[in-house]
């Protein structure tokens, strides 16, 4: 069993290596690897959310490029996100102790009548992995669960995933449901599932549809990014 995959000692990696490593062992779904990765660059002083964003979600960036090109599928991805969690197990306590930044933060769920839930999952996993946090309201939702998630988790993005053309419209009653209410334009709005398309997404009055989920990290970053600005220039 002399593999050379078993013969690398993490420990004995210089920082770069071992980050480069870490993007490596993410890519392969290596959980045990990523954790005491993170383990290590802790003890050398690296801060919690240095390890976050060059080493974690660096290397999950990596795996969403190549799910997006069609090199990986879900499969893999589901891998390489669990091995983010265990990172982020480590990480998160210390990140709420040092009051680290987040780049937003996201509610999703599947709408009412739908229990279907592997994409919304994937994309819960894929955005953690971007460095957003999420609260993910499971399956089934009527419009008061995702307007009253929103409101609690004071969350800059709400993310709606049906797999029925039956399912579809309701993602438009919440739409309809957050303007009479005044709260449509606090919150930016995705939505994504298969049967799915842009123009659906437009005529609901979504902001935008979402075909994956590496789709779906690419737009909330690009959205968030922009609302930023919008925030400094105003």
């Amino acid at each position: 069993m002399a593999d050379e995959e078993e013969d690398i000692i993490l420990s004995e990696l210089d920082d770069d290596e071992l980050v480069q490593q870490m993007h490596d062992d993410l890519y392969d779904g290596l959980k045990e690897e990523i954790e005491e990765s993170v383990n290590i660059l802790l003890e050398r002083g690296w801060q919690p959310y240095e390890i976050l964003t060059k080493a974690l979600v660096e290397g999950m960036t990596i795996v969403g490029v190549d799910f997006r090109d069609g090199i990986l599928f879900v499969p893999e991805v589901l891998l390489a996100a669990n091995a983010m969690k265990g990172g982020m197990a480590i990480l998160k306590p210390l990140l709420a102790e040092t009051g680290a930044p987040t780049i937003g933060k996201m509610v999703i769920g599947t709408v009412k009548g739908d229990i279907h839930d592997i994409g919304q999952n994937l994309v819960t996993m894929m955005m953690e992995g971007a460095g957003f946090e999420v609260k993910n309201i499971g399956i089934n939702n009527p419009v008061e669960n995702y307007i009253e998630a929103c409101e609690e988790f004071d969350a800059d993005i709400l993310g709606m995933s049906a797999l029925l053309t039956t399912t579809m419209p309701y993602m438009k009653v919440v739409i309809d449901e957050m303007a009479e209410k005044g709260i449509r334009d606090n919150y930016i709005v995705l939505v994504g599932g298969a049967p799915l398309n842009e123009e659906f997404g437009r005529a609901i009055g979504a902001d935008a549809y979402c075909r994956d989920a590496a789709v779906a990290v690419e737009t909330a970053k690009e959205m968030m990014a922009r609302k930023h600005n919008q925030l400094a220039a105003g």
